[in-house]
């Protein structure tokens, strides 16, 4: 984990990559799980003998399901000391290039590609790339941002 010591360090580095996350397993227990909260029970998610004759030769994870892991992967890749507060902004852009295959395992690296000073604090603009263990394609490039307060 790279950690700054405060937000001018991190400031410092747009335009870099912050490091990568550690890969996370993802099982059919955490996909069905996932589809309950969300009431997303498509076949390609939670069917395995459907899906094994399906387009991906078996179950997939939600692409939402993706984007949730964003903040523990995050956590894993980077922090900044000396906070008053950090806070999930949103999202500018997502994107799914490529499934992610229930028992594959992922991780994300994060570039910082911009800062923004607002009358908040600092609008960090975060790009993280989700990637499938043996798999060029990434299977999701999210646009986070992230209002950190000094």
């Amino acid at each position: 984990m790279r950690t700054f010591a405060n937000l001018d360090e991190f400031v410092a580095v747009k335009g870099e990559s912050l490091g990568f996350s550690e890969w996370h397993k993802i099982t059919q227990e955490q996909v069905n799980a996932f589809a309950d909260a969300t009431g997303d029970h498509q076949w390609i998610h939670v069917d395995p003998e459907r899906a094994a004759s399906g387009p991906f030769g078996g179950t997939i994870a939600h692409g939402y399901l993706t984007v949730s892991l964003l903040p523990i992967l995050s956590m894993e890749i980077f922090r900044i000391e000396n906070l008053t507060m950090g806070i999930n902004y949103g999202l500018d852009r997502v994107r799914f290039p490529s499934p992610v295959l229930t028992g594959s395992s992922i991780r994300a690296e994060a570039t910082l590609t911009d800062v923004k000073q607002t009358q908040l604090g600092s609008l960090a603009h975060v790009r993280m790339r989700v990637e499938v263990e043996g798999q060029q394609k990434a299977a999701c490039v999210a646009d986070t941002l992230s209002l950190f307060v000094a």
